[in-house]
């Protein structure tokens, strides 16, 4: 099998984040429940199987749900806020 390649762009986040547009296509809200309380995910990557596997191992009866997000943008060229970008080189 291939590298999995899951991208967490908001880990316990509020979920009104997910109406963003400027999210990636392929960014998905999971919903799960940890010690009674409810959170949100928003995740991306190149197969929704990969994020429901990713989640299901992690909390497999505690997952709630997982919906896609308001995103809008091709996900080759979304720049991730969280990344720091790389300096051009001279």
């Amino acid at each position: 099998m291939g590298k999995e390649r899951l991208n967490v762009i908001h880990k316990e986040c509020d979920p009104s984040l997910a109406q963003d547009r400027s999210l990636p296509y392929t960014s998905f809200i999971i919903e799960y429940c940890q010690d009674g309380i409810t959170k949100f995910d928003i995740v991306s990557s190149s197969k929704q199987v990969e994020i429901f596997d990713h989640y299901w191992d992690l909390y497999k009866k505690d997952l709630i749900n997982m919906t896609a997000t308001e995103g809008r943008v091709n996900p080759r060229t979304w720049q991730d806020p969280n990344q720091k970008q790389k300096k051009k080189s001279k």
